[in-house]
């Protein structure tokens, strides 16, 4: 099978972020299927571009794995400065990654795989569909424009309306929508008219081969690391991900000047438009227990939660993010680690179900202390058995290989329609 996937924000080898897509093509093109991505040259959290990027408007990195060629596409740097500029950020994206679809891809395909947000990517797919007389698959990752009017990222009232006119041509053109949650489904069932049947479900997934591998590596010990950071008798707390407006880590920061006194840490990796601004808050506050990291590999990532206490992941409270899974909790089950989670809705149920973790109220800065304390009051052994039973159930329902299948099974049926 030959898929034409179009994703924005579709990962280097070694960056960091959610990987989703890294690692289904990488099974896939294992399986003797062949993909070609089209993406973006800036990272979503740093706002960036690689330097063998620069002055160019397009990169081919062929056989990114074997089986994947990557057609980089020229993006706008504008992307963090404003919200104009990250509009033009997305657009500059369409111009690229269209002219792209039309010139530079070589070869036919059996279908095309779009993954929003940003919404406006399904531009190209509608496009690209319509020339080369493919299906087109439509996933949803975040809900959007909800999400950015939710946030305040998204205010003008003629773009809003345009972004819904938009969304409901994609799902009527789209010949399947995969959601990544439940309550996504729902939503497009009960609210947006969606036929059910148009509807399937492949989520966010753990990744357990790179946190087995660093666990088997004789040179990599999870104590010995913690305490290199200099994090020994200290209860790591890590946050790892974006900076930015639906973030709001500022919740974090308050629980960290109410707990200054006690052994916890507050550790934060990543990128974002607002992390100079959390920075600029900690040391304003004198605040000697929130630590600031640059972002690193996903393999380096796993390294720092493994010699974490807890994992941390936390939105914005706002009603679209009820509907989310968070992709960094799924990276904290598949390391074992129990969960501090501020996001309610099917967040919350999935960490009630598997016993993972404990859920605070988002933006509850009292909420968030009660429960840091009461990880704080469990036994080694009663974190190891939370954190066992996240990865259990996260193994048994959230194996990204086992989603990997059952997402091109359900792609291929497309394709033999198709033909």
């Amino acid at each position: 099978m030959k898929i034409l996937l179009i994703h924005q924000y579709f990962l280097e080898k070694n960056d960091s972020g959610g990987s989703r897509f890294n690692e289904m093509t990488n099974f896939w093109a294992a399986q003797g299927h062949e993909v070609t991505v089209l993406s973006g040259m800036v990272h979503y959290a740093t706002g960036k571009k690689h330097n063998k990027y620069k002055g160019k408007f397009f990169y081919k990195d062929l056989e990114f794995y074997k089986g994947v060629d990557v057609i980089r596409c020229h993006v706008s740097e504008s992307y963090n400065s404003s919200f104009l500029g990250r509009l033009w950020a997305y657009f500059s994206f369409v111009f690229s990654s269209t002219y792209a679809g039309l010139f530079k891809v070589k070869g036919d395909f059996d279908i095309i795989l779009v993954t929003s947000p940003p919404l406006f990517v399904g531009i190209t797919a509608v496009i690209l569909s319509k020339v080369k007389r493919l299906p087109f698959v439509f996933e949803i990752r975040d809900l959007w424009p909800e999400s950015a009017i939710d946030t305040g990222v998204l205010t003008n009232n003629i773009i809003i309306k345009l972004a819904f006119w938009f969304e409901s041509y994609m799902y009527k053109h789209a010949k399947m929508i995969n959601v990544l949650t439940p309550a996504f489904r729902d939503k497009l069932i009960k609210f947006k008219n969606v036929p059910k049947e148009k509807i399937i479900f492949i989520p966010n997934g753990s990744d357990f081969s790179l946190a087995e591998d660093i666990q088997k590596d004789s040179t990599f010990n999870a104590l010995e690391f913690k305490k290199q950071l200099g994090f020994e008798n200290k209860f790591v707390i890590t946050y790892v991900g974006a900076h930015g407006v639906a973030n709001h880590l500022i919740q974090l920061i308050d629980a960290a000047e109410k707990l200054k006194e006690t052994e916890v840490i507050f550790q934060f990796i990543g990128a974002g438009m607002r992390k100079k601004d959390f920075i600029k808050e900690v040391n304003k506050r004198k605040l000697n227990n929130v630590i600031f990291r640059e972002p690193v590999s996903k393999k380096e990532v796993f390294k720092y939660i493994l010699a974490s206490d807890v994992g941390a992941s936390v939105l914005k409270k706002v009603d679209t993010f009820k509907t989310i899974y968070s992709n960094k909790t799924f990276d904290y089950m598949s390391c074992k680690k129990p969960i501090l989670l501020a996001i309610d809705g099917v967040s919350r149920k999935l960490i009630e179900e598997s016993e993972s973790g404990i859920y605070v109220e988002p933006e509850n800065t009292e909420s968030i202390i009660n429960g840091i304390k009461v990880l704080l009051s469990m036994s080694d052994n009663e974190l190891l058995l939370m954190g066992k039973a996240g990865y259990e159930y996260s193994k048994k329902h959230f194996d990204r290989e086992f989603l990997a299948k059952k997402y091109l099974n359900k792609i291929s049926k497309i394709k033999i329609y198709h033909e």
